[in-house]
């Protein structure tokens, strides 16, 4: 049976020391059963990857550019990444899509580059309140992966993971229902095995996020077709995202 994967988005928070001192917490606790990830902002990566290489925490970057090297200010590349000890990256986040206008083609491009590079790619797919009211909740999940995945085949595809985050459910303390989740992963899975390469040697991690709470995980975990949970707010502080992680334990 795969173990229940944990990532911690902390997203645009936390200065170097913070971040430090909630990864040696971390660090210093066991996760047996449970695969942790932990994706720090940029500033961090590098402080946190030395704090946390004996331990069993993997790193992971919040996003990257998709191109290799040149002149793109400001940016950050694949290849950096990995240098630094990334083992994961996320891709395609609905505040990607949503304030900094990704488009799934552009997703796709980071995806291919990440599995290339052997770095798992997490990638994100999720709807809007409307379109969830709408009944196209499916609709928009298939076109997201679709796109998103188009390419992939064989080997690489074991650097996937798939995180269903409804965009109306992400830090507004509301998540969904484990009803809905089920729905919708079963969905994703179908569609994986369906339209890629998977098989039973390639069997993708779905996991969920949305307003993840130690209490909702743990409920949430029961159900056989949910793999883990993406965790933004709740990693931000090591009680909560630590039983978060205790709460997957036997889930």
């Amino acid at each position: 049976m795969i173990a229940p994967l944990v990532i911690g988005n902390w997203k645009m928070n936390m200065l170097v020391s913070e971040a430090c001192d909630l990864a040696l917490s971390l660090a210093n606790n066991s996760f047996e059963g449970v695969d942790v990830v932990i994706a720090p902002p940029f500033t961090s990566i590098y402080p946190v990857s030395q704090i946390i290489k004996e331990s069993r925490l993997g790193l992971a970057g919040q996003n990257f550019y998709s191109g290799s090297k040149g002149a793109y200010t400001g940016e950050i590349s694949i290849e950096m990444l990995k240098d630094v000890g990334c083992s994961h990256v996320l891709i395609g986040h609905s505040e990607r899509r949503q304030l900094f206008n990704e488009c799934n083609e552009n997703i796709n491009r980071k995806v291919q580059l990440a599995t290339q590079m052997g770095i798992t790619a997490v990638v994100c797919v999720g709807e809007t309140q409307r379109q969830r009211e709408e009944g196209n909740t499916l609709d928009v999940i298939k076109d997201q992966l679709s796109k998103a995945l188009v390419g992939l085949s064989g080997q690489s595809l074991a650097f996937v993971v798939i995180a269903y985050e409804p965009i109306w459910a992400i830090g507004t303390g509301i998540n969904a229902s484990p009803a809905q989740v089920v729905e919708t992963h079963k969905f994703i899975r179908k569609f994986l095995f369906e339209s890629q390469e998977f098989s039973e040697n390639i069997e993708p991690r779905i996991l969920y996020g949305g307003s993840v709470n130690a209490q909702n995980c743990k409920q949430l975990l029961c159900e056989e077709e949910i793999d883990g949970a993406l965790v933004g707010g709740a990693s931000l502080n090591f009680e909560s995202f630590y039983a978060i992680i205790k709460s997957c334990v036997g889930a």
